[in-house]
């Protein structure tokens, strides 16, 4: 951070440190981008790339933009796809979800609150 109260970043190499997040609960505190209010991530996803489950019990809302590419968000009975820049969809707390990259995308995600220790457990590794 500058003196001035100001980050400059570039999104993909930000991301790149934190699993895609750019703001929110995770970074350090003092951090300018830190915040309990509000999460945002820079995803960036390889075509048939998968989340690795559905969430679960969701306690968030959220705003997934689509940047580039093709990327379809799975929803209890009902599937959103995202196809064209800008593109977006909003859910609310309570509603959980999946989501597959149909074409190598690029998508923004704003999720808030931002709740420490909610994440999806990762999957183990050569399993």
């Amino acid at each position: 951070m500058d003196g001035d109260g100001l980050y400059v970043g570039k999104a993909g190499p930000d991301a790149a440190g934190d699993r895609g997040w750019l703001l929110g609960h995770f970074k350090p505190p003092g951090d300018l981008r830190h915040s309990g209010a509000v999460e945002i991530k820079w995803g960036v996803h390889a075509r048939g790339e998968r989340r690795a489950r559905w969430t679960d019990g969701e306690q968030r809302t959220a705003l997934l933009v689509l940047i580039s590419g093709r990327f379809r968000l799975e929803f209890p009975g009902r599937d959103v796809v995202l196809a064209e820049q800008g593109d977006y969809v909003v859910w609310g707390r309570g509603v959980d979800h999946s989501w597959e990259a149909e074409e190598e995308s690029v998508v923004m995600t704003v999720r808030w609150p931002s709740i420490p220790g909610y994440r999806v457990p990762e999957e183990p590794q050569g399993g």
